[in-house]
């Protein structure tokens, strides 16, 4: 038995989210696509509860079209760290969104 058969579901969710590379996004159905599922909703609640953002970096993780979504909760200075974040990791951002042809990272 792997350790992967052991990991819950958040717990895969994290693994995953970890391999995004700076300056890389991903979608919540990406993840849920990487883990055999089409639980989007699960895989944003998984990241909505990380306890260590600064280890896992869900803040690279948006919504399929291109926009931001939510980062550790709704509030809106959240959404500010994680707009800010991904600005930092050199993310441009267009009308709002992000462009899913140059920084969309899928997971093999």
């Amino acid at each position: 038995m792997q350790i992967e058969d052991k990991m819950n579901f958040n717990e895969k969710v994290y693994k995953l989210c970890s391999k995004i590379p700076r300056g890389k996004v991903s979608t919540y159905k990406e993840l849920a696509k990487a883990l055999n599922s089409k639980a989007y909703r699960a895989v944003g609640n998984a990241l909505r509860n990380n306890k260590y953002p600064n280890i896992i970096p869900c803040f690279r993780v948006i919504k399929n079209d291109g926009s931001i979504g939510g980062y550790c909760g709704k509030n809106p200075k959240n959404i500010k760290k994680k707009i800010f974040k991904l600005k930092l990791e050199g993310i441009i951002f267009n009308k709002g969104k992000i462009d899913m042809d140059k920084y969309l990272y899928k997971f093999k």
